[in-house]
């Protein structure tokens, strides 16, 4: 690869400039909502400019980013209604989009919060390969830069490795490779680390380093946790919940300037970061009852008939948390879904005690009914809007506790606290789908608590939160451990496991591995059989 990222002899391609970003008065509210997302946004971003965008959970970060990306047309397709003006290089951002494609490059390369929705074909080559076909890029170009994107992101499998077989950093990586193929003048990245474990994490700032020095290119980042991409902006602008721009500046000023208010507001300040309280930890039984007993058991991720991880061995056990944790790709969700009973185990048992099951129940949770298990064993998946089936949140947390047989008067009072205790109190009426990616992820833990579940397992439960919300969350965790509720917690989030686990167990490709300072039991995982090992 040369230095300017192109194959040796290969023609170069057209590549969008960088993009000026000019917004006066602008705001969205979704159709189906009475609140503005956002409103009043004046915002300037020169080309070339490198922006962290930060904001409370629920702030319209996401809807910006949207909105810069032409993907919000206000009064044409029922979506919502728009305000002000949003205009890329002067050229308003919806119209820039239609222009783009046909072009032969893209003005704006958006990768969303959530990979799954932005994922699209059966292969992972196809699936880069889509927006490039659909920007009318000359058919002998399209491949040379689907390799290019999926090197630059080192994505560990080859162009006829199927979609349905990755895990969700695997789709991270994926859909972020299926941006930079785009080449665009300006990159839109929304939390996208947050789905990465921390050397993925760290892996992927790089790529989006080298490929803005290479390029020139604008760019707009939303994350939540700040330290980790101020060496790679130039400036931070801070949203206000429903209103405009609440600070804009350097990194070094606005922190210097807001810091304690902007973490008093949620944001992952360095030097602010909330409250872990170890000390809580101890104060739980850990002599708890077994709930569920796990041996031997395999699991197979969709798609591969290699297990994705095998001879696992532990105990989910009342009042007590066992955190989950390992590289991208290690098995972590498909072993998730065993232990909540949603999938059957390759090989091996998980089998609930006689506590969980009751009088009525058979041992092996995979084989109950729906009902039965939902009051037993809650799951919240790792993509919260799997989960979603109501038109409006209040609605959406009456699902589990009315089919599992509970009395009105009891289901409206669960849902009122879960409401009140989870901050979606505002949000009662609005229909799940268009809340934040945080907001979306609380819903996800409120509705697998409503039925009142014995043993709780949560994929990436903090997820897309604010410093504020995540450690509410930790303290509702917690709370549950204390009434003598079981989690496994499926986590990148060293914080979350430091203050939450009492036991660890971590799977990583080739080799059992034991924490030095956790019960946690040996695991073996296949060795990667992806075409691109690194």
């Amino acid at each position: 690869m040369r230095g300017d990222g192109r194959a040796p002899g290969r023609a170069a391609a057209h590549r969008a400039g960088p993009v000026a970003v000019r917004a006066r008065g602008w705001g969205w509210r979704y159709a189906t909502r009475r609140a503005w997302a956002l409103r009043g946004v004046d915002l300037d971003v020169a080309p070339g400019e490198r922006v962290l965008l930060l904001g409370t959970s629920g702030s319209g970060k996401s809807t910006l980013l949207a909105g810069l990306a032409g993907l919000l047309d206000g009064g044409h397709d029922g979506t919502g209604d728009d305000e002000g003006t949003l205009d890329l290089d002067g050229v308003p951002a919806v119209r820039a989009r239609h222009e783009a494609v046909g072009a032969g490059s893209a003005r704006t390369g958006l990768l969303l919060q959530d990979p799954m929705a932005q994922t699209v074909l059966t292969r992972c080559g196809d699936d880069v390969a889509f927006g490039l076909e659909n920007h009318a890029v000359p058919r002998a170009e399209i491949w040379p830069r689907v390799e290019e994107a999926l090197d630059a992101v080192a994505f560990p499998y080859g162009a006829s490795h199927p979609t349905a077989a990755l895990s969700g950093g695997q789709r991270q990586r994926l859909a972020l490779a299926g941006v930079l193929a785009l080449r665009p003048g300006l990159l839109l990245l929304d939390e996208p680390t947050a789905m990465l474990d921390p050397d993925g994490a760290a892996l992927l700032r790089g790529h989006v380093a080298d490929v803005l020095a290479a390029s020139g290119a604008t760019c707009v980042v939303c994350e939540h946790r700040v330290a980790p991409w101020i060496d790679l902006v130039d400036r931070i602008v801070v949203l206000e919940a429903g209103g405009g721009v609440l600070a804009d500046g350097s990194p070094r000023e606005v922190l210097a300037r807001r810091g304690t208010e902007l973490a008093a507001g949620g944001v992952w300040v360095p030097g602010h970061e909330p409250g872990r309280d170890p000390g809580r930890q101890g104060s739980r039984p850990h002599d708890g009852e077994p709930l569920l007993a796990v041996r031997g058991v395999s699991v197979r991720r969709r798609g591969l008939a290699e297990p994705a991880v095998s001879g696992v061995d532990l105990d989910l056990s009342a009042g007590r948390a066992l955190a989950v944790v390992g590289p991208n790709g290690a098995g972590k969700s498909s072993l998730a879904l065993a232990l909540a009973g949603l999938a059957a185990p390759a090989a091996g048992t998980v089998t609930a005690t006689a506590r969980l099951t009751g009088n009525d129940l058979g041992p092996h949770p995979h084989r109950w009914r729906p009902r039965d298990l939902v009051t037993r064993i809650g799951t919240v998946f790792q993509d919260p809007q799997h989960q979603f089936v109501a038109r409006t949140v209040a609605d959406e947390l009456a699902v589990s506790p009315s089919r599992a047989g509970v009395a009105r008067d009891e289901v409206a009072r669960r849902v009122d606290d879960l409401l009140e205790r989870l901050r979606l109190a505002p949000l009662a009426r609005a229909n799940p789908f268009t809340l934040s990616g945080g907001e979306q992820r609380r819903l996800s833990v409120a509705t697998a608590l409503a039925a009142r579940p014995g043993v709780l397992v949560l994929d990436e439960p903090t997820f897309g939160q604010d410093a504020r919300t995540w450690a509410e969350l930790v303290t509702l965790f917690r709370d549950l451990l204390d009434e003598g509720t079981a989690l496994a917690v499926i986590t990148h989030d060293e914080a979350l496991t430091s203050v939450l686990a009492d036991d660890v167990l971590e799977l990583r490709a080739g080799r059992p591995h034991r924490p030095p300072s956790s019960g946690s039991v040996p695991v073996s995982l296949p060795e990667s059989t992806g075409e691109r090992a690194r």
